[in-house]
C-alpha cells in the first residue's frame, strides 16, 4: 500500500470521494507485459483470453467474443485462424499481438507497455512497433511506454521521462531530450548509443562506476557518485524537478540547472 503521495489520472485524483474510484481506473488502464508467453493462460484459447476482459465487465459471452473477434483483426490476426489456437501454437510476435488485443478489448484510455518488444526479433519488433503507432492514432490512446532501448523510445514516444535509481531526473519532448539533454545521466545514456559511423568510436565509457544500493541510496542527488560535475551541494541537497505545464516543458532535476543552488556551473540567478 502507498504511504505517501497521490495518483492523478486525467486531472482526477484516484481513490478520493471527489475523484475517480480505483475500480473505474482499472476499466480505463490496461497493461502489456514483457514476457508474452507467461502473460497468457496456456489452457485458454486466444479468443477466450481476449474476450475475458469484456466478459468480466458485464458483456454477454457472445458479445465479448464479438469484441475479441474485432480487436484480433485490428492487431493483424485472423480471428477464424488464430482464435481457437492456444498460446503454445503461436510465435512470439503473435503472442504479443494477442496481449495487445487483450489489453485493448476493454476499450481503455491508457495502456502501459512494459518492454513490450525487447523479447522479439528485430523484424518482428518493427512490425509490432508500427502496429502500436497505428493503434495509438486510430484509437486515440495514451501510452506509458517503458523501455531501455533508446531507439525504440525515440520512435514511439512524444514525451520522455528519464529515471535514475527511482527518481525522475529529466522530462521533456522526445526530440528536445535526444538533441539537447539537460541532465548528466541523460547525456551519458545518449552517448552510450553505438554509432553506424566507424569513424565515431567510443574511446572512453560515457559513465563510470556502479549504481549505488537502491535500498540505501546516496544523500542528496542520487547520481552524484557517478557524476563528473558533482560538488558538495550535490551531496547535501536533493535537486528538485521544477513544476511547469505545457507539452514543450523541458525539465531536469540537477543543481546545474538551478541558478540559486550554489553549484559552480549553475550560472547567475
Amino acid at each position: 500500500m502507498p504511504d505517501a503521495g497521490e495518483l492523478v489520472f486525467d486531472g482526477e485524483a484516484v481513490g478520493t470521494a471527489a475523484g475517480i474510484a480505483v475500480n473505474a481506473l482499472r476499466r480505463q488502464v490496461q497493461m502489456v507485459f514483457q514476457d508474452s508467453y507467461s502473460s497468457l493462460n496456456p489452457r485458454m484459447p486466444v479468443r477466450d483470453s481476449v474476450a475475458f476482459g469484456p466478459f468480466i465487465q458485464g458483456h454477454r459471452k457472445a458479445e465479448a467474443r464479438g469484441i475479441a473477434r474485432d480487436i484480433l483483426g485490428r492487431v493483424g490476426l485472423d480471428a477464424d485462424l488464430f482464435g481457437p489456437r492456444y498460446p503454445h501454437e503461436l510465435s512470439g510476435g503473435q503472442k504479443q499481438r494477442v496481449n495487445i488485443a487483450r489489453a485493448l478489448a476493454t476499450a481503455p484510455r491508457m495502456v502501459i507497455l512494459d518492454e513490450p518488444v525487447s523479447a522479439l526479433d528485430k523484424s518482428v519488433e518493427a512490425q509490432v512497433l508500427n502496429l502500436l503507432r497505428a493503434l495509438k492514432r486510430d484509437l486515440n490512446l495514451t501510452y506509458v511506454f517503458i523501455s531501455h532501448d533508446l531507439n525504440v523510445v525515440r520512435y514511439i514516444s512524444d514525451r520522455v521521462l528519464v529515471m535514475y535509481l527511482g527518481r525522475v531526473v529529466e522530462l521533456g519532448p522526445v526530440e528536445t531530450i535526444f538533441e539537447e539533454p539537460l541532465h548528466p545521466y541523460t547525456a551519458a545514456l545518449l552517448a552510450s548509443r553505438p554509432s553506424m559511423d566507424p569513424e565515431q568510436r567510443i574511446e572512453e565509457p560515457p559513465i563510470t562506476g556502479d549504481p549505488p544500493n537502491p535500498i540505501e541510496p546516496p544523500s542528496g542527488c542520487r547520481f552524484r557518485t557517478r557524476c563528473p560535475f558533482a560538488e558538495p551541494v550535490c551531496e547535501n541537497a536533493a535537486p528538485a524537478l521544477a513544476v511547469q505545464n505545457g507539452e514543450d516543458a523541458h525539465l531536469a532535476a540537477c543543481h546545474m540547472r538551478d541558478p540559486a543552488s550554489g553549484h559552480s556551473r549553475a550560472g547567475p540567478a
